[in-house]
Protein backbone atom coordinates (compact mmCIF):
# COMPACT_ATOMS: atom_id res chain seq x y z
CA UNK A 1 0.00 0.00 0.00
CA UNK A 2 1.68 3.58 -1.09
CA UNK A 3 1.52 6.17 1.63
CA UNK A 4 -1.38 7.94 2.53
CA UNK A 5 0.66 11.60 2.51
CA UNK A 6 -1.13 14.83 1.44
CA UNK A 7 -2.83 14.63 -1.44
CA UNK A 8 -1.84 17.22 -4.08
CA UNK A 9 -3.99 20.10 -5.41
CA UNK A 10 -6.56 18.42 -8.24
CA UNK A 11 -6.17 20.36 -11.82
CA UNK A 12 -9.56 19.07 -12.71
CA UNK A 13 -10.67 21.16 -9.72
CA UNK A 14 -9.63 24.06 -11.15
CA UNK A 15 -10.27 23.46 -15.02
CA UNK A 16 -13.57 21.68 -14.19
CA UNK A 17 -13.66 21.07 -17.92
CA UNK A 18 -15.68 17.52 -18.47
CA UNK A 19 -13.37 14.82 -20.10
CA UNK A 20 -15.44 11.60 -19.19
CA UNK A 21 -19.35 11.67 -18.99
CA UNK A 22 -21.57 8.76 -18.07
CA UNK A 23 -25.33 9.09 -17.99
CA UNK A 24 -27.62 6.86 -16.96
CA UNK A 25 -25.53 3.70 -18.63
CA UNK A 26 -27.01 0.46 -18.06
CA UNK A 27 -25.54 -2.78 -18.58
CA UNK A 28 -26.49 -6.24 -18.69
CA UNK A 29 -24.79 -9.59 -19.09
CA UNK A 30 -27.53 -11.66 -19.41
CA UNK A 31 -29.69 -11.47 -16.59
CA UNK A 32 -27.35 -9.92 -14.63
CA UNK A 33 -27.81 -6.30 -14.14
CA UNK A 34 -24.23 -5.49 -13.81
CA UNK A 35 -24.34 -1.36 -14.41
CA UNK A 36 -27.38 0.57 -13.28
CA UNK A 37 -28.16 3.43 -14.38
CA UNK A 38 -24.65 4.86 -14.12
CA UNK A 39 -23.63 9.13 -13.28
CA UNK A 40 -20.03 9.83 -13.85
CA UNK A 41 -18.25 12.73 -14.71
CA UNK A 42 -14.29 13.13 -14.72
CA UNK A 43 -12.91 16.12 -15.29
CA UNK A 44 -9.70 16.67 -16.60
CA UNK A 45 -6.65 16.42 -14.67
CA UNK A 46 -8.99 14.91 -12.05
CA UNK A 47 -8.14 11.32 -10.71
CA UNK A 48 -11.11 9.56 -9.33
CA UNK A 49 -10.44 6.15 -7.87
CA UNK A 50 -13.55 3.36 -7.96
CA UNK A 51 -13.64 0.91 -5.20
CA UNK A 52 -15.49 -1.18 -3.68
CA UNK A 53 -16.54 -4.99 -3.44
CA UNK A 54 -15.28 -8.49 -6.41
CA UNK A 55 -18.50 -8.25 -8.30
CA UNK A 56 -20.06 -4.82 -8.15
CA UNK A 57 -19.07 -3.57 -11.33
CA UNK A 58 -16.09 -1.36 -11.25
CA UNK A 59 -13.99 -3.23 -14.00
CA UNK A 60 -17.13 -3.22 -16.73
CA UNK A 61 -17.78 0.26 -15.95
CA UNK A 62 -13.76 1.29 -16.71
CA UNK A 63 -14.32 -0.97 -19.87
CA UNK A 64 -17.47 0.59 -21.00
CA UNK A 65 -15.37 4.14 -21.24
CA UNK A 66 -13.72 3.27 -24.31
CA UNK A 67 -16.47 0.41 -25.66
CA UNK A 68 -14.36 -2.71 -24.61
CA UNK A 69 -17.62 -3.33 -23.11
CA UNK A 70 -20.47 -1.94 -25.21
CA UNK A 71 -23.60 -0.69 -23.36
CA UNK A 72 -27.40 -1.62 -22.98
CA UNK A 73 -28.68 2.26 -22.70
CA UNK A 74 -27.28 5.20 -21.75
CA UNK A 75 -24.90 7.98 -22.83
CA UNK A 76 -20.87 7.88 -22.47
CA UNK A 77 -19.14 11.20 -24.24
CA UNK A 78 -15.64 11.96 -24.25
CA UNK A 79 -14.41 15.64 -24.16
CA UNK A 80 -18.04 16.32 -25.52
CA UNK A 81 -17.94 13.68 -28.20
CA UNK A 82 -20.34 10.77 -28.08
CA UNK A 83 -18.59 7.40 -28.06
CA UNK A 84 -19.34 5.66 -31.35
CA UNK A 85 -20.04 2.02 -31.55
CA UNK A 86 -17.83 0.78 -34.05
CA UNK A 87 -15.62 1.53 -36.93
CA UNK A 88 -12.82 4.02 -37.68
CA UNK A 89 -14.37 7.06 -35.60
CA UNK A 90 -14.36 4.89 -33.01
CA UNK A 91 -10.52 3.36 -32.97
CA UNK A 92 -9.55 7.65 -33.27
CA UNK A 93 -11.22 8.12 -30.05
CA UNK A 94 -9.85 4.83 -28.69
CA UNK A 95 -6.59 6.24 -29.55
CA UNK A 96 -7.41 8.93 -26.73
CA UNK A 97 -7.94 6.75 -23.89
CA UNK A 98 -4.87 4.93 -22.68
CA UNK A 99 -5.79 1.39 -21.16
CA UNK A 100 -3.80 -0.53 -18.34
CA UNK A 101 -4.77 -4.18 -17.63
CA UNK A 102 -4.52 -5.69 -14.97
CA UNK A 103 -2.42 -8.69 -17.01
CA UNK A 104 0.06 -6.13 -18.54
CA UNK A 105 -1.64 -7.64 -22.54
CA UNK A 106 2.18 -6.74 -23.72
CA UNK A 107 2.85 -8.24 -27.12
CA UNK A 108 5.24 -11.37 -25.87
CA UNK A 109 7.51 -11.66 -29.03
CA UNK A 110 7.71 -7.79 -29.63
CA UNK A 111 10.54 -6.08 -26.92
CA UNK A 112 9.82 -3.61 -24.78
CA UNK A 113 10.56 -0.66 -27.08
CA UNK A 114 8.65 -2.06 -29.71
CA UNK A 115 5.75 -2.69 -27.20
CA UNK A 116 5.59 1.23 -26.59
CA UNK A 117 6.54 2.46 -30.07
CA UNK A 118 3.84 -0.08 -31.90
CA UNK A 119 0.79 2.65 -31.38
CA UNK A 120 2.18 5.97 -31.97
CA UNK A 121 3.77 4.36 -35.21
CA UNK A 122 0.86 2.49 -36.50
CA UNK A 123 -2.14 5.04 -35.22
CA UNK A 124 -0.54 8.04 -34.68
CA UNK A 125 1.86 7.56 -37.89
CA UNK A 126 4.92 9.07 -35.83
CA UNK A 127 8.33 8.67 -37.70
CA UNK A 128 9.76 5.73 -36.31
CA UNK A 129 13.23 7.32 -34.59
CA UNK A 130 10.84 10.20 -32.98
CA UNK A 131 8.50 7.30 -31.63
CA UNK A 132 11.83 5.34 -30.21
CA UNK A 133 13.39 8.38 -28.66
CA UNK A 134 9.82 9.27 -26.94
CA UNK A 135 9.53 5.74 -25.98
CA UNK A 136 13.01 5.29 -24.47
CA UNK A 137 12.22 8.88 -22.10
CA UNK A 138 9.02 7.50 -20.87
CA UNK A 139 10.77 4.24 -20.34
CA UNK A 140 12.98 6.02 -18.07
CA UNK A 141 10.02 7.85 -16.55
CA UNK A 142 8.86 4.76 -15.09
CA UNK A 143 11.89 3.72 -13.94
CA UNK A 144 12.90 0.68 -17.03
CA UNK A 145 14.47 2.74 -19.76
CA UNK A 146 17.55 0.21 -19.10
CA UNK A 147 15.45 -2.74 -20.21
CA UNK A 148 14.06 -1.59 -23.48
CA UNK A 149 15.26 -4.30 -25.62
CA UNK A 150 13.97 -7.13 -23.54
CA UNK A 151 11.25 -9.08 -24.14
CA UNK A 152 8.41 -8.62 -21.60
CA UNK A 153 9.04 -12.72 -20.55
CA UNK A 154 12.26 -11.64 -18.98
CA UNK A 155 11.01 -8.54 -16.86
CA UNK A 156 8.92 -8.92 -13.32
CA UNK A 157 5.20 -8.41 -13.05
CA UNK A 158 6.02 -5.24 -12.26
CA UNK A 159 8.72 -4.06 -14.92
CA UNK A 160 5.89 -5.44 -17.06
CA UNK A 161 3.46 -3.17 -15.38
CA UNK A 162 5.20 -0.02 -15.91
CA UNK A 163 5.86 -0.96 -19.30
CA UNK A 164 1.72 -1.33 -19.77
CA UNK A 165 1.78 2.47 -18.14
CA UNK A 166 4.59 3.84 -20.59
CA UNK A 167 2.81 2.23 -23.44
CA UNK A 168 -0.21 3.86 -22.59
CA UNK A 169 1.62 7.47 -22.11
CA UNK A 170 3.28 7.01 -25.51
CA UNK A 171 -0.24 7.99 -27.04
CA UNK A 172 -0.68 10.85 -25.54
CA UNK A 173 -3.98 10.12 -24.37
CA UNK A 174 -6.27 12.33 -23.14
CA UNK A 175 -7.26 9.89 -19.88
CA UNK A 176 -6.06 7.16 -18.40
CA UNK A 177 -8.20 3.98 -17.43
CA UNK A 178 -6.23 1.64 -14.84
CA UNK A 179 -8.09 -1.84 -14.18
CA UNK A 180 -7.32 -3.40 -10.99
CA UNK A 181 -3.36 -2.54 -12.12
CA UNK A 182 -2.06 -4.02 -8.98
CA UNK A 183 -3.95 -7.19 -8.53
CA UNK A 184 -1.71 -10.04 -10.34
CA UNK A 185 1.25 -8.42 -9.02
CA UNK A 186 3.46 -9.83 -5.66
CA UNK A 187 2.84 -7.59 -2.98
CA UNK A 188 6.46 -5.86 -2.93
CA UNK A 189 6.33 -5.20 -7.05
CA UNK A 190 2.67 -3.48 -5.85
CA UNK A 191 4.80 -0.19 -4.63
CA UNK A 192 6.42 0.14 -7.61
CA UNK A 193 3.70 0.56 -9.89
CA UNK A 194 1.93 2.39 -7.31
CA UNK A 195 4.84 5.15 -7.05
CA UNK A 196 4.21 5.81 -11.02
CA UNK A 197 0.73 6.13 -10.59
CA UNK A 198 1.00 9.08 -7.87
CA UNK A 199 3.92 10.26 -9.82
CA UNK A 200 1.09 10.62 -12.83
CA UNK A 201 -1.89 11.81 -10.80
CA UNK A 202 0.33 14.97 -9.14
CA UNK A 203 1.68 15.34 -12.84
CA UNK A 204 -1.97 16.37 -14.05
CA UNK A 205 -2.72 13.06 -16.17
CA UNK A 206 -6.57 12.41 -16.09
CA UNK A 207 -6.84 8.88 -14.37
CA UNK A 208 -9.88 6.80 -13.43
CA UNK A 209 -8.54 3.97 -10.84
CA UNK A 210 -10.33 0.58 -10.24
CA UNK A 211 -8.01 -0.42 -7.70
CA UNK A 212 -8.20 -2.56 -3.96
CA UNK A 213 -5.32 -0.19 -2.88
CA UNK A 214 -6.93 2.17 -0.12
CA UNK A 215 -3.68 3.97 0.42
CA UNK A 216 -3.23 4.85 -3.24
CA UNK A 217 -6.50 5.84 -3.08
CA UNK A 218 -6.57 7.96 -0.19
CA UNK A 219 -3.24 9.90 -0.83
CA UNK A 220 -3.96 10.44 -4.94
CA UNK A 221 -7.81 10.56 -5.81
CA UNK A 222 -9.45 13.85 -6.14
CA UNK A 223 -12.80 11.71 -5.67
CA UNK A 224 -13.41 8.38 -4.34
CA UNK A 225 -16.85 6.78 -6.35
CA UNK A 226 -17.76 3.34 -4.43
CA UNK A 227 -20.03 0.94 -6.14
CA UNK A 228 -21.65 -2.25 -5.22
CA UNK A 229 -24.40 -3.95 -6.87
CA UNK A 230 -23.85 -2.21 -10.02
CA UNK A 231 -24.35 1.23 -8.81
CA UNK A 232 -22.55 4.17 -7.45
CA UNK A 233 -23.83 4.12 -4.12
CA UNK A 234 -21.34 7.24 -2.84
CA UNK A 235 -19.20 9.47 -4.66
CA UNK A 236 -16.93 11.31 -2.06
CA UNK A 237 -13.41 13.35 -1.76
CA UNK A 238 -11.22 10.56 -0.20
CA UNK A 239 -11.18 12.36 3.48
CA UNK A 240 -14.96 12.36 3.34
CA UNK A 241 -15.60 9.08 2.27
CA UNK A 242 -12.76 6.95 4.21
CA UNK A 243 -13.55 9.49 7.68
CA UNK A 244 -17.43 9.32 7.47
CA UNK A 245 -18.82 7.12 4.98
CA UNK A 246 -22.91 7.71 4.46
CA UNK A 247 -24.28 4.61 3.50
CA UNK A 248 -24.68 1.45 5.25
CA UNK A 249 -22.91 -0.46 2.33
CA UNK A 250 -19.98 1.71 2.47
CA UNK A 251 -19.11 1.12 6.27
CA UNK A 252 -20.09 -2.13 6.07
CA UNK A 253 -17.21 -2.29 3.15
CA UNK A 254 -14.75 -0.27 5.11
CA UNK A 255 -14.58 -1.87 8.34
CA UNK A 256 -13.66 -5.05 6.43
CA UNK A 257 -11.00 -3.39 4.40
CA UNK A 258 -9.54 -1.24 7.22
CA UNK A 259 -9.84 -3.64 10.28
CA UNK A 260 -6.35 -4.06 9.85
Amino acid sequence: MTDTSERPPSAGAASARPLVTMEHVDKHFGDLHVLQDINLTVNAGEVVVIIGPSGSGKSTLCRTINRLEPIDSGEIRLDGQHLPEEGKKLAQLRADVGMVFQSFNLFQHKTVLENVTLGPIRVRKVPKAEAETRARALLDRVGVGNQAEKYPAQLSGGQQQRVAIARALAMEPKVILFDEPTSALDPEMIKEVLDVMVDLARGGMTMVVVTHEMGFARSAADRVAFMADGRIVEERTPEEFFTNPQSARAKDFLSKILQH
